[in-house]
């Protein structure tokens, strides 16, 4: 069993704290995402699990053992960074095989599992090929297949797809994910894309400052937000000011359950949450109406604040812009935060 476990883990770089009391528990066979803005740890976290720095306090378990003391080379974890690193002076069949040739396994056997994972990666064709030959999608599926050559316990993916275009990173990233499933290989996945972590995990661990905010499944963050920053960084979230009146809070035009704690606070709406209904005595006013596919998106002005509502198309036909409108919430338990005023 392949599983990892950060416990409290504190990273200084001088007077930087990188990660503080940093813990989280990854499953055997999981693909957990760690995810965050730029500067919050999840790279430094990724590198101590990589064995390439040593934290300043705490303990790194993998498979129920301690491995602080272990050298990178020793643990023997796949890793695949935004940079392809690949030789360029080897075709793909020679950059996949190099790592087992490093360890002196026979031509044979060497040449069978190259083969499998070029068939994997559909780069059978492309065997012959160097680097500069091949795209950069088709670069990083080379680099990923030589990640997992050696059937490593772990792989280690550290931004992966961000220097790849957005057709052939979304295509990149579902098979990654069809790799890892077919593996069954315990994976870390570090992005600063929320949209990629959503898509790609069993699990995410939003970071902010050096510390997991929230650890949940995409569901589990997209519709349940601990709090406003998993709230604003897990999907588009709109803030409406609101107000307790007596046991029930009023959000827009609907009465919801809430805080008991205060009386004034700002509730995280979810575009898809917010119904349209047309009313001359309306809160809102439609100022924008943009047809995207499979949804229409409607930016309206309330009190002076954008409001932004996601609706199927039929729900979108009789709007217009400058209608007024009312404001509904479809979720009854809307995450409400403080203002201040208890």
């Amino acid at each position: 069993m392949t599983d990892v476990q950060f416990k409290n883990i504190t990273k200084h770089y001088g007077a930087e704290v990188a990660l503080s009391n940093f813990s989280l528990s990854i499953n055997s066979g999981e693909l957990v995402s760690i995810l965050g803005p730029s500067g919050c740890g999840k790279t430094t976290a990724l590198r101590i699990l990589a064995g390439f720095i040593q934290p300043t306090e705490g303990n790194l378990v993998v498979g129920g053992q301690e491995i602080l003391d272990l050298p990178a080379a020793k643990r023997g974890y796949g890793m695949v960074f935004q940079s392809y690193s690949l030789f360029p002076n080897m075709t793909t069949f020679e950059n996949i095989e190099f790592p087992l040739k490093l360890r002196k396994i026979d031509a044979a056997t060497r040449a069978k599992r190259v083969n499998e994972l070029l068939d994997l990666i559909n780069m059978a064709e492309h065997a012959k090929k160097f680097p500069h030959q091949l795209s950069g999608g088709q670069q990083q599926r080379v680099a990923l297949a030589r990640a997992v050559a050696l059937e490593p316990p772990i792989l280690l993916l550290d931004e992966p797809l961000s220097a790849l275009d957005a057709t052939v990173r979304d295509q990149l990233r579902d098979e990654i994910r069809s790799l890892q499933k077919r593996l069954g290989i315990t994976t870390v996945f570090v992005t600063h894309d929320q949209q990629e972590a959503m898509a790609i995990s069993d699990r995410v661990a939003v970071m902010r400052s050096g510390q997991v905010e929230q650890l949940g499944s995409p569901r589990e963050l997209y519709q349940n937000p601990k709090n406003s920053f998993v709230a604003g960084f897990v999907g588009i979230s709109n803030q409406i000011k609101s107000t307790k009146i007596g046991d029930a809070w009023k959000v827009l035009g609907s009465s919801v359950s809430g805080p008991a704690e205060f009386n004034t606070g700002i509730a995280f709406i979810r575009p898809e949450d917010i119904k349209i209904t047309p009313s001359p005595n309306g809160i809102a006013v439609i100022n924008e109406i943009s047809f995207l596919g499979s949804f229409v998106r409607v930016f309206m002005s309330v009190d002076g604040a954008r409001v932004i509502a996601d609706l199927q198309i039929s729900e979108a036909e009789n709007l217009a812009t400058g209608q007024q409108v009312e404001l509904t919430i479809r979720d009854a338990n809307p995450l409400i935060e403080s203002m201040g005023n208890k």
